[in-house]
């Protein structure tokens, strides 16, 4: 056996058909590694990374064709509000299916099927002449993204050493945000060429591209993955349930809270705080019951033991409030307020996102050196202040105020992306990174799915109170001061997460400086 290896080369040897099976098709980590080398996990990060930017364009794209379907399917700003939130809800719930598939599936299978998955959705939304039939679509493709989305940080924190895992969630940060940054610009000329069913196929190249990398880097399971979630567990369906309800259940409620009588916002509301304590009861009770030998609950509240994570799961849920609220009302300020065309809105925003992409790689390598609530803190600060600043837009005045504004926003974008969810997460032990990863992007997007309506609800008010309404046809001071004040909230919410990122601070160099 051993002169097989090391003896002359296969053609005096006779051939070993598993061995060239295994050259040929490589499955597992080690296997892989062996293939490639040390440049392995680099292709690996590239695999995750073009099916992250499928999921984050399908989320954000859709924003700079509201308006026009909207009109195709003459909805009121309710209705078309939908399109959105109905992505993130989906989004949101399937996340904490993320360590279960991949414990019971593995990494490949997860990974691609999720890609298929949003395929599929894509192409059905861009040929529906329905407008259920779009919703229905949209629900599918947050379903596919919620999955895909905390694997980046898994494979992260797993394949690449301490000292690098800075530099690669940066290297990783800058290729996701290209999505958002060129997918505006893109989509806003596309919706002008083609209309608003372009924007759906916009996905498909990268999910296919997407299916090609992960047939070949990456692998079936991770080295060492002995999860919480054991394999061939079942799933916790009745916390899935709960999760799904409740989440349901509030943004209804909020909703309902300014679009309807209160007796129904308040019922609403009611059963979403009902859901979380069954939710949290249930959780705890398959937590001792793991300790013992059985399934895993959906979400291990073990992880929130860790001062850190908990923290920075507070941090996280404001700033998803205030990053995905911004990325649905920007686009809309821009084409109903400032009643600029979808290309102009795409236009303006590259540079932003082009700051953006440059910003997080140099981030990053920071990350591995400065504490985590200092980049946070930055950020925050940043992202605050380019939305207290909106109020210096005005019909007549100059874009490039515009444009700087959202470059301010975007870098400080740059400064949390590549520092939250690693520093987070990395006292965790190994066997919790998955939940933990499934947990912190769960909090995040919950938040982004609560300040979209938020943004949405606020919006309609102060619009009502001006005696405005974005179905009028001409923008008017009023109604740019309705929108001034939902970006003043947004700004407020970025305050919030501010003093909460504070708290990361490390408790031992605090008590020395006592």
């Amino acid at each position: 056996m051993s002169s097989a290896r090391t003896g002359p080369p296969a053609a005096s040897c006779g051939p070993n058909p598993v061995r060239e099976s295994v050259l040929r098709h490589p499955a597992t980590l080690p296997e892989l590694q062996a293939r490639y080398g040390e440049r392995y996990r680099w292709l690996l990060l590239l695999a995750v990374m073009v099916g992250t930017m499928a999921s984050i364009m399908s989320s954000t794209i859709i924003n700079v064709a509201v308006p026009d379907m909207s009109r195709h399917f003459t909805l009121g700003q309710e209705r078309a509000q939908w399109v959105a939130s109905g992505f993130m809800i989906a989004m949101t719930v399937s996340m904490l299916t993320t360590p279960w598939l991949l414990a019971r599936y593995g990494y490949r299978r997860t990974y691609a099927g999720t890609m298929w998955v949003l395929l599929v959705g894509s192409v059905i939304g861009g040929l529906s002449n329905n407008f259920s039939l779009v919703l229905a679509a949209r629900v599918t493709e947050g379903l596919a993204a919620g999955v895909v989305l905390p694997i980046p940080a898994i494979i992260i924190l797993r394949a690449f050493e301490p000292h690098e895992q800075g530099r690669a969630g940066g290297i990783f940060g800058m290729g996701v945000v290209l999505a958002p940054a060129i997918g505006p610009s893109v989509g806003g000329l596309l919706v002008d060429w083609f209309g608003w069913r372009s924007i759906f196929f916009m996905v498909v190249p990268f999910c296919l591209a997407s299916l090609w990398l992960a047939q070949r880097f990456v692998p079936t399971i991770m080295s060492g993955s002995t999860s919480a979630t054991r394999a061939g567990g079942k799933l916790d369906w009745p916390g899935l349930l709960l999760a799904s309800a409740g989440t349901l259940c509030l943004l209804n409620g909020l909703v309902q809270l300014h679009a309807g009588p209160t007796v129904p916002a308040v019922l609403l509301l009611t059963g979403a705080a009902a859901a979380l304590i069954g939710f949290v009861a249930w959780q705890r009770r398959l937590g001792r019951a793991m300790a013992q030998g059985g399934d895993a609950p959906l979400m291990n509240l073990a992880l929130y033991d860790h001062r850190a994570f908990a923290m920075g799961s507070i941090v996280a849920f404001i700033y998803g409030m205030a990053l995905f609220g911004s990325t649905y009302l920007l686009p809309i300020y821009m084409r109903l307020g400032l009643e600029l065309s979808a290309s102009h809105v795409g236009t303006i925003l590259l540079p932003a996102g082009l700051v953006l992409a440059i910003t997080i790689p140099l981030v990053g390598r920071l990350a591995d050196q400065q504490p985590t609530y200092l980049l946070v803190s930055i950020g925050l600060a940043l992202l605050a202040m380019s939305f207290a600043l909106m109020g210096m837009v005005g019909l007549t005045g100059s874009l490039w105020v515009l444009a700087a504004l959202a470059i301010v926003g975007r870098m400080g974008l740059g400064f949390i992306l590549p520092s939250l969810n690693s520093g987070s997460m990395r006292g965790l032990h190994k066997d919790l990174i998955p939940q933990g990863s499934s947990a912190i992007n769960f909090v995040r997007t919950l938040g982004g799915a609560v300040g979209v309506s938020v943004c949405g609800i606020v919006l309609e008010w102060r619009l009502a109170a001006y005696g405005d309404s974005l179905s009028n046809p001409a923008s008017s001071p009023a109604r740019l001061a309705a929108f001034n004040e939902s970006f003043a909230l947004l700004a407020v919410l970025c305050a919030l997460a501010l003093a909460a990122a504070w708290q990361l601070r490390p408790g031992p160099p605090q008590n020395k400086g006592r």
